[in-house]
């Protein structure tokens, strides 16, 4: 499948290309302006359909999502990881977190002050996160993720987001979840949502979403629904 636009206008921004991760910055903020802003850290989904030649971080959604946390004032950051299968989950959890350890370094980022951003097939990866959450880490944000680890997947329960997120504590999660996905994907975010009581979790529901809503469903709904997103996770970042 072709890279389809992202939903909502892509402002100017600075994007710089790191081994692993693309950043985004205004461009009245760039590095050495000595002010430490916060990071938005957006993790592409997967696993990558076989014969894809483009990166993930090329697709206009994530520029797009890069550009707009950029043009808000904090360091957006797209960041690879090369799961083919969900067997290597462990593999792109080890890339995921090698990645942030270098965006919590790179100049300008307040080390302090990061957000978690997963979409889709990453929303597995989001479990080490959801169970021992840094103090860095301000707030996580699933965008129709995949939550639930099925038995005939193979994959190790570590990953699987609905037996973490009891561990969550108060770290602020919110959930984008659409009305049209799959209906394994539907059930997975069922039974995140039961397994979270008590856990500090907000909710933004997109009836007549699809999976990939936000490049897909160039609707008021759609753009409604990430733009409330975004506000919420810059409002917890900041």
């Amino acid at each position: 499948m072709e890279p389809q636009p992202f939903v909502l206008a892509t402002p100017d921004a600075l994007r710089q290309c790191h081994d692993s991760f693309d950043v985004y910055r205004a461009p009245n903020n760039a590095p050495g302006d000595d002010a430490l802003r916060p990071a938005v850290v957006f993790v592409h989904g997967g696993p990558r359909p076989p014969g894809v030649e483009w990166r993930p971080r090329d697709q206009p959604v994530f520029v797009g999502y890069g550009s707009i946390a950029a043009a808000a004032g904090v360091v957006g950051v797209v960041l690879e990881h090369h799961m083919a299968s969900l067997a290597e989950c462990a593999a792109a959890a080890d890339e995921i977190a090698i990645g942030l350890d270098e965006v919590r370094q790179l100049p300008g980022v307040d080390p302090n002050r990061v957000a978690l951003w997963f979409f889709s097939g990453s929303g597995l990866l989001a479990a080490d996160w959801l169970r021992d959450s840094p103090a860095w880490l301000t707030c996580l944000a699933l965008t129709y993720p995949v939550l639930q680890n099925l038995p005939e997947w193979g994959v190790e329960p570590r990953f699987d987001p609905t037996l973490a997120v009891s561990d969550s504590g108060e770290l602020p999660i919110l959930l984008t979840r659409v009305g049209r996905d799959r209906p394994e994907f539907v059930s997975g975010v069922h039974a995140f949502v039961e397994a979270a009581h008590g856990a500090n979790l907000e909710i933004i529901e997109v009836p007549d979403g699809r999976h990939g809503f936000d490049m897909l469903d160039h609707t008021d709904e759609a753009r409604s629904a990430v733009t409330r997103a975004m506000t919420w996770v810059l409002a917890h970042v900041r």
